[in-house]
């Protein structure tokens, strides 16, 4: 099969990016005729409490070059403190099935996206599986069978989310940082769910610096951040780009439109997260078991799941 391996994992956080940009991703997908897995919000859009961020390392920078109100829109800055969070899977059911319908993976991004990004590391087991339990009975009653994977809120995981997975019977995850697939390990327990990692870095985390410049709209063609993804392929190892259905769904559409017809023209080969998993656990060499720890990554503020060096 020629050219590099792509997956296009799409995380879905707020109701407004559900409700506008995954139908504007749904049509961007069929006119080049791929195939995508798409991470689900499925409970409150309490996007608004996210401005406790702002006390973070690193967060006030991102949201100045990122633009954050124009990427979210200022009523879902206020859900969840001006007035309650509208639930995301009770007012948007219908288009995730339509994901579905299209010939989409779907999976389990969190129940209460700021509360899995924000708190999954000051929450007890117990509250973890609560937490994730109630996504997991969310996305059964719109899809009407269990869910096989998930993909964290904010790439957010330890020892207790990794044992939900497992006792879920997940088949593959996706909420780590790095460069290959791998079986995380972490208190001196190995997992059985199979982490496929986003390995390429985020729009947002690149978005607005001098040094990789977009381009001119419409067909943003003249700029070197196309170019920079298009040399970031890995020809070997697959290939994961982590898009947001409220950026390149929705402010960064015609960007991403460009770079996604750059990078079919590479070529490269486009797969779900599934197909993928499903090539791995069918290779009789054996995958890696790493070390799964938080660590920081560039261009994004606080700590982020990522596979430990020996020793580190």
């Amino acid at each position: 099969m020629a050219g590099p391996l792509l997956v296009i994992k799409v995380d879905v956080d707020t109701d407004r990016g559900t409700r506008l940009g995954v139908p504007a991703l749904l049509n961007l997908f069929k006119e080049f005729a791929i195939h995508t897995t798409f991470y689900f919000s499925l409970g409150p859009d309490n996007t608004g409490r996210a401005v406790r961020r702002l006390f973070r390392l690193g967060f006030f920078g991102k949201v100045v070059r990122t633009n954050v109100v124009g990427v979210y829109g200022v009523r879902t800055l206020l859900n969840g403190v001006l007035w309650p969070g509208p639930h995301i899977g009770h007012r948007n059911e219908a288009v995730m099935r339509a994901a579905r319908d299209a010939g989409h993976e779907v999976g389990i991004h969190c129940y209460d996206h700021i509360r899995w990004q924000d708190g999954l590391a000051a929450m007890s087991r117990e509250e973890v599986y609560a937490e994730f339990n109630r996504a997991r009975k969310e996305f059964e009653r719109i899809f009407d069978k269990p869910a096989i994977t998930a993909g964290a809120a904010g790439w957010q995981a330890n020892r207790h989310s990794l044992a939900a997975y497992d006792d879920a019977g997940l088949s593959y995850a996706s909420d780590a940082r790095g460069d290959r697939p791998f079986f995380p390990r972490s208190d001196g327990r190995v997992f059985k769910t199979l982490q496929i990692p986003t390995t390429l870095p985020t729009l947002d985390e690149v978005l607005g610096r001098p040094d990789y410049p977009p381009g001119s709209p419409p067909d943003y063609a003249d700029g070197r951040l196309i170019d920079w993804y298009c040399g970031r392929l890995d020809p070997v190892r697959p290939n994961v780009l982590t898009i947001h259905a409220e950026l390149e769904g929705m402010r960064h559409a015609p960007l991403f439109r460009a770079l996604l017809r750059r990078l079919l023209a590479v070529p490269v080969t486009c797969v779900t997260l599934g197909q993928l998993a499903e090539r791995l656990l069918r290779k009789t060499e054996a995958l890696p078991v790493l070390e799964l720890g938080m660590g920081r990554i560039d261009g994004r503020s606080g700590t982020v799941a990522v596979p430990l060096t020996p020793g580190a």
